[in-house]
């Protein structure tokens, strides 16, 4: 089996908070992070409805000159990454002593791209994209920020993965610490939640159009499902190999159990069952656990029909007769795409470590497809050692993590 892998520290920006104190209360009391843009609206969205991700200021943290190439998103993941280093106890003077790595999801560099080179399309001129540009709006300007800023000596990588880009972040993270090859690894995702970013996503229609009423407008697994909301942030996740943080005394939060991927091989952005199935499996075979170990699974579902038709479906089939509480945080959080991976094991392991289930917004009734797993409606209090997170992206990449409770 390996090492063991265990979490020792978590730090998130998002919706519903930017504490995870903060966060925590907003799962449990249901509060849903969507809202209405009018600057959506105007810019000729066909639906105006996203996350309300605060904005960030780096000037107390940062000088001019490092902040010059950070986008939306390293913003984010910097904010992220200093909560979770501060929570697994891990200052620079370890960090500058020891082999400590990143990898972290992201998939879009968006704004920052459009901007440099709309600044060279107006003067003719290359030097006028900024000294910044290129370091903004590679896909890799987070690790190499990070990696930078905090001093990191060990892997420095980017995993972009679609929407499974969080979470196979910490699977490879996961594989690196448990096979001997990292003793520590910083871990996360992150997603601009800018305009740009997602207008294209918006041409595929994919977007549920519920503008008079936006927290209503993300309802995973229910039978009025329209489609996601798009949202955003930056989630950050301290990694490391059991003996590593007992010999440094850190805090240990949960362990990493196993990690399952696959691909689907078919369609570009229609998904399948077989393909979740196999993450699924492989997971399980990985953690050397039985689904009727898991306690909670928290579901990809992004609240779109055919998406999470089959995500209920390749759960009912892994699952068997065990009817599993499912929800999906997406209801309260929209689709926080590259990050989601790495925030939906946080937003997870907050409700174990608290002793309930935050309820899956809007879920009023299944349809025909959905009505073959156990989704909890409302937030329920029970105590979980063992839960499972799906991740699943375009190009029918899937990513499966499960994680187990420790009080140590």
């Amino acid at each position: 089996m390996g090492n063991r892998v265990v979490i020792t520290g978590m730090g998130i920006w998002s919706c519903l908070g930017t504490t995870l104190d903060d966060v925590r209360q907003s799962l449990y009391e249901g509060k849903s992070g969507i809202i209405f843009s009018q600057e959506r609206k105007d810019a000729g969205f066909r639906s105006p409805i996203c996350a309300n991700v605060p904005k960030v200021d780096l000037k107390p943290f940062l000088k001019r000159n490092q902040r010059q190439m950070m986008p939306e998103e390293t913003q984010y993941a910097y904010m992220a990454t200093r909560q979770a280093l501060e929570h697994a106890r891990l200052d620079q003077d370890y960090i500058d002593g020891h082999a400590v790595g990143i990898i972290y999801g992201n998939d879009s560099t968006a704004e920052a791209t459009m901007v440099g080179l709309d600044k060279f399309r107006l003067t003719k001129s290359t030097s006028d994209c900024g000294s910044g540009a290129i370091f903004q709006s590679m896909n890799s300007t987070v690790t190499m920020n990070l990696a930078t800023l905090f001093h990191l000596r060990g892997i420095n990588l980017t995993a972009s993965a679609a929407c499974a880009s969080g979470s196979q972040a910490l699977g490879l993270g996961f594989l690196l610490i448990r096979n001997g090859l990292q003793e520590c690894v910083i871990c996360g995702g992150a997603e601009e939640s800018n305009l740009y970013g997602i207008a294209a996503f918006d041409g595929l229609q994919a977007f549920s159009k519920r503008e008079h009423d936006p927290t209503r407008a993300s309802r995973p697994f229910d039978r009025e499902r329209d489609g996601l909301v798009p949202s955003g942030g930056a989630a950050t996740l301290v990694i490391e190999s059991y003996e590593h943080a007992v010999r440094r005394g850190a805090p240990i939060i949960a362990e990493i159990l196993g990690w399952g991927f696959s691909g689907n091989g078919e369609h570009i952005s229609n998904p399948n069952v077989a393909g979740p199935v196999c993450s699924l499996e492989q997971c399980f075979l990985s953690a050397g656990a039985q689904p009727r170990e898991v306690g909670y699974v928290n579901a990809h579902a992004t609240s779109t029909p055919l998406g999470d038709a089959c995500e209920a479906k390749a759960i009912a089939q892994v699952f068997g007769d065990y009817r599993v509480p499912v929800t999906s945080t997406k209801s309260q959080t929209g689709h926080e795409m590259w990050m989601s991976g790495a925030s939906e094991i946080i937003y997870s392991t907050l409700m174990m470590k608290n002793d309930f289930i935050a309820g899956s917004l809007n879920f009023e009734a299944p349809d025909d497809e959905t009505a073959c797993i156990n989704v909890v409606p409302k937030t329920i209090d029970t105590h979980f050692d063992m839960f499972l997170s799906n991740s699943f992206g375009f190009g029918g990449t899937n990513s499966t993590l499960i994680v187990k409770n420790l009080n140590k």
